[in-house]
């Protein structure tokens, strides 16, 4: 399986052609517009990597405050941004569970296939990891805000197939932390099976991509999950085991 933090410091423009190829029908940006409006509002991307949401949110929300670890991803997305027009974001580089930014600075938080780095059950101490992520992002919202949170239930499925050491992660949003949750397909579409073959193999792996060369085409499925939870500062458990405001 290749290496996902070194595409992330050195391989962000191949990371980018990738994900370009990611959701060709816009189900995302749809979903999220379904859930709720960014018309005016302060937005944090936290996790931003090439920046994927902010570029969809840029166009409706007042700012976007695209955070992230690599700041070779944060270039990608700055440039994207620019290419589009956009003046009301910046970028910051940060660790999710520190982030340099003042208490109570959004109204939504959004994180995109993000904390699931830090919250795999492979990763050691995930659970109170996952927390002081929470802690953080209750932090910099303002009362009454959101959070919407993406991770992957499958690539090269139709029906969600969430990989196993994800799947105490996604309980614990909704059992702990008391996110609702839906699904979405988000299938990729590259311009031939080589290209499939060739971007798939580079992040997923050579197993995957001979998967993909056998049996997808140009067209990859992917299931997409989608947590949310709106008010999140009154009513998250805090990492002392209670509510707070």
């Amino acid at each position: 399986m290749p290496n996902h933090e070194q595409i992330y410091l050195n391989e962000a423009q191949q990371y980018e052609l990738l994900i370009s190829r990611e959701d060709y029908e816009g189900n995302i940006l749809r979903t999220l517009q379904n859930l709720m409006s960014f018309d005016g509002l302060d937005v944090i991307d936290l996790g931003a990597g090439s920046g994927r949401l902010s570029c969809l949110l840029a166009p409706f929300a007042k700012s976007i405050l695209a955070i992230d670890q690599s700041g070779a991803m944060l270039e990608v997305a700055a440039h994207k941004l620019e290419a589009q027009g956009y003046t009301n974001w910046r970028t910051v580089v940060s660790e999710h569970r520190k982030l340099h930014i003042p208490d109570r600075s959004a109204d939504v938080v959004v994180a995109g296939w993000t904390l699931c780095y830090l919250a795999s059950s492979n990763v050691d101490l995930w659970q109170e990891k996952l927390q002081e992520a929470m802690d953080e992002i209750k932090r910099v919202l303002r009362p009454g805000g959101t959070v919407l949170i993406l991770e992957t239930l499958g690539t090269g499925h139709v029906q969600p197939t969430p990989p196993d050491f994800l799947v105490p992660y996604y309980e614990s949003l909704q059992q702990r932390y008391g996110f609702s949750h839906q699904w979405i397909r988000t299938d990729f579409q590259f311009k031939s099976v080589q290209e499939a073959e060739r971007l798939t193999g580079f992040f997923f792996g050579s197993e995957f991509a001979d998967q993909v060369n056998r049996e997808s085409g140009d067209i990859v499925p992917e299931c997409t999950g989608i947590w949310y939870k709106h008010n999140f500062r009154e009513d998250t458990v805090d990492s002392t085991g209670g509510s707070k405001g």
